[in-house]
This record gives C-alpha cells, sequence and structure tokens, in this order.
C-alpha cells in the first residue's frame, strides 16, 4: 500500500537524489503522519474519557505529540531543501536533523507529564468502565500504528531519513504502548482489581525512554557522526583502483546532509613519478567522486620513495615494530634521511580513539624500539587518530 501511495503521490518519486524529490517525500509523510495520528488521538481520548481511563487518555496524547512531531518534521524537510546560500555554504539539510531532536525531546517530555498523572490516578484511582467499544478501538489503533512504523521505515529507507527512520520506531513503540492499555483492560474486567494507571505508568515511562533514545539517535549527525563502514569501505576501494596510488591514509568524512559531503584523504604516490602525472591522478579522483559519487573530496599528495632499497627494507622493519605494539596501530608517511652520523626516521602512526596506550607512551615506546636498529636511527613520530570506522591504513 505504501508502494501506491508513493506512486500517486510523489511525483518523480524514482529520482531520490534530488532535493525536490526528497522535500516531496517528506512532506507526504509528514502529511501521512499528521492525518493519521490526529485521527487515533479522537478515537482514544474519545474512549479515555467516557470510560474514565488514564491509560487510553495517556496513549492518545502521545497520538497527539506524534501528531505534532509530524509537522516538525514536516517543516524540516521544508527548510532542509532550501539551497545553499552565503550564510550557509554547506546548506540547509541538517535542519533535518534538528528536527528530529525537537521531535524526540517532545516524546519524551510528553512521557514525562503523562507519568506524573499515572502516578496521581495511582494514588487517587477511579473506576474505569469495560467497553467493547473500547477493545475495537484499541485493537484498530494496533493495526493503524503498525502499518505507520512500516510506512515510516519504507519511506525512511528510500530517502535515508534519520528523522523517520526515528518516527518509525516510536510509532513501533506505541504498539507495544497500545497493546499495554487494551492488556490493563482486560485483566481488570477479569480481576477486579484496576489496573489503569499502572499501565498508564508503564506507558509513560516507555515513551520517556523511546524520546530520551531518539534524541540520543537524532543528534548523532550533529555532534558529527563517524561515517558507515560501507561509506568508507567503498571510497577506499574506488582510489585504490586508479593506477599511480600506492595507498591511502587520515580519512576525514563530513556529511552536512543527503547530497552534502565533503570529504579529504591523503593519497601515496610514487616520488619518482613525474609530478605533473601524479597531479592529475589526483585531479580526476576528486573529479569522478564529485560526478559519480557526489562526494566533494579533497586530496593530499604525498610522495614514498619505491626505488630504494635500504628505505625499503627499514620502512618495513619500522612497519613491524608498529604492528607488534598493536594490530590496531598502523603506520605511514614515511621517510629515511640518511647522515654522517646517524639517520632520521620520519613518519606518522595512527591509531583509533580510545586506544589503550597514550599517544606520549606509544611515540617513546616506538623510539625506543628504533634506537635497537642498526645505523643508529632516531624515529620523529607524529600520532594521529581514526575519524572513520575500521578504517585499515594501506601498507605502503
Amino acid at each position: 500500500m505504501t508502494r501506491l501511495l508513493i506512486r500517486l503521490f510523489v511525483r518523480n518519486a524514482a529520482d531520490t537524489k534530488s532535493p525536490g524529490t526528497r522535500e516531496r517525500y517528506g512532506i507526504f509523510a509528514g502529511v501521512v503522519g499528521i492525518v493519521t495520528n490526529f485521527l487515533l488521538f479522537a478515537a482514544k481520548m474519545a474512549v479515555g474519557l467516557l470510560f474514565h481511563s488514564i491509560a487510553a487518555t495517556a496513549d492518545a496524547v502521545n497520538n497527539l505529540s506524534d501528531s505534532g512531531s509530524s509537522v516538525v518534521a514536516l517543516v524540516g524537510f521544508k527548510m532542509a531543501a532550501k539551497p545553499a546560500d552565503k550564510e550557509h555554504p554547506y546548506g540547509h539539510e541538517r535542519i533535518e536533523s534538528i528536527s528530529g531532536v525537537i521531535v524526540s525531546m517532545a516524546v519524551a517530555v510528553v512521557g514525562f507529564q503523562l507519568a506524573k498523572d499515572s502516578v496521581t490516578k495511582i494514588i487517587r484511582p477511579e473506576d474505569t468502565v469495560f467497553s467493547w467499544v473500547s477493545v475495537a478501538v484499541l485493537i484498530g489503533s494496533i493495526a493503524a500504528k503498525i502499518w505507520q512504523s512500516r510506512f515510516y521505515q519504507t519511506v525512511g529507507n528510500i530517502i535515508r531519513s534519520a528523522t523517520l527512520t526515528a518516527t518509525a520506531a516510536d510509532s513501533l513503540n506505541d504498539v507495544f504502548s497500545t497493546a499495554a492499555v487494551l492488556a490493563g483492560m482486560i485483566l481488570t474486567r477479569l480481576t477486579g482489581f484496576n489496573l489503569d494507571g499502572y499501565i498508564g505508568l508503564a506507558v509513560a515511562v516507555l515513551i520517556m525512554v523511546t524520546g530520551v533514545r531518539l534524541v540520543i539517535k537524532t543528534s548523532d549527525p550533529l555532534l558529527g557522526a563517524a561515517p558507515s563502514k560501507e561509506l568508507v569501505d567503498d571510497i577506499y576501494r574506488t582510489i585504490l583502483a586508479y593506477d599511480g596510488v600506492l595507498g591511502i591514509h587520515d580519512l576525514i568524512v563530513h556529511n552536512y546532509g543527503p547530497g552534502r559531503c565533503f570529504a579529504s584523504v591523503h593519497c601515496e604516490v610514487p616520488a619518482e613519478r613525474d609530478i605533473l602525472t601524479s597531479h592529475d591522478i589526483i585531479d580526476n579522483i576528486e573529479r569522478d567522486f564529485f560526478k559519480n559519487k557526489g562526494i566533494r573530496l579533497v586530496i593530499h599528495m604525498d610522495p614514498i620513495v619505491t626505488n630504494d632499497e635500504r628505505t625499503n627494507q627499514m620502512r618495513e622493519r619500522v612497519r613491524k615494530i608498529v604492528e607488534e605494539i598493536s594490530p590496531e596501530a598502523s603506520m605511514h608517511d614515511f621517510r629515511l634521511i640518511w647522515g654522517p652520523t646517524h639517520a632520521n626516521l620520519v613518519f606518522d602512526v595512527c591509531v583509533p580513539f580510545g586506544f589503550f596506550m597514550s599517544d606520549r607512551a606509544l611515540t617513546d615506546r616506538i623510539k625506543q624500539e628504533v634506537r635497537g636498529l642498526e645505523g643508529n636511527c632516531f624515529a620523529v613520530v607524529t600520532v594521529d587518530h581514526d575519524y572513520v570506522p575500521a578504517e585499515q591504513e594501506t601498507k605502503n
């Protein structure tokens, strides 16, 4: 059904890379959310007021907050589609993430308010009236929320929207909360013990936990979350396929939203090759990345000596020293400067965040190991850190 609705209401639905199409998807999802959640709110609120059920009322208010969240998401998609300007040269796509944070915070606040109302109902309980009408309404609501969750997830996957994915998770939680309200009504009917306030409190806690989790998830892009491993692997694989690139390291990816991805990386090239030839290769890579992947890539070129046997042997010895200290560490940008009395080994070592050794301890350990090599060697080490997940520095 979702695919049918997309074909009917989203123009140029297949062109998901277009900002205009993405905006239309977001507006479409927002309108569907506003309408469906408001209808569920009205039905559940009627049940709660007519049959004196705080749990049903809590669930209804939750649906009303969902409807308000859909409004925020709709506005967020609309504003995120604005083109880049002088004040925001990287575009406005992160507004979508901001709207997601607002939605998530609203969910948590609503949960807190409902928890207060439920505690009051536990302290001063009111008799609830069992009705098959309320049971039917809640069962219909569960079915509607299951469809809604799948709808948001489908649209979110199509346009890769963290906001819609979070909304899908929230809708699925609504299924469990409504099921809890329904179970409470039935158990109260069967046992005679009024569980309404307790069920309302359980629903409120679930809403608060969901809200907090969604705040964390939707704020990740704003904080600068690491790129996906799939994207990193694709960048590495693509660059290394070019003739003349010996290795790559120090990849950094900045994502400002769909279609607004910026990256920088260091590419190692043979030092003995003509610099204009290597520079032409680098230019081609940068152009191809923007044309084929929409990534604005900037490459720093590192010349690597490959035709000197002494340098090659020393590079491999130092690489083994680094790897023996930890398989998580890797070496790059190796240079060997021979002098009349000693040799300086200049290189960088890359380690992940949270590495078991401090930068100072690692540097001291490497310098000590290098001093043990023949040739009176001294290490000049720079420690840097991975900005991408599971990065594997290429061996050159």
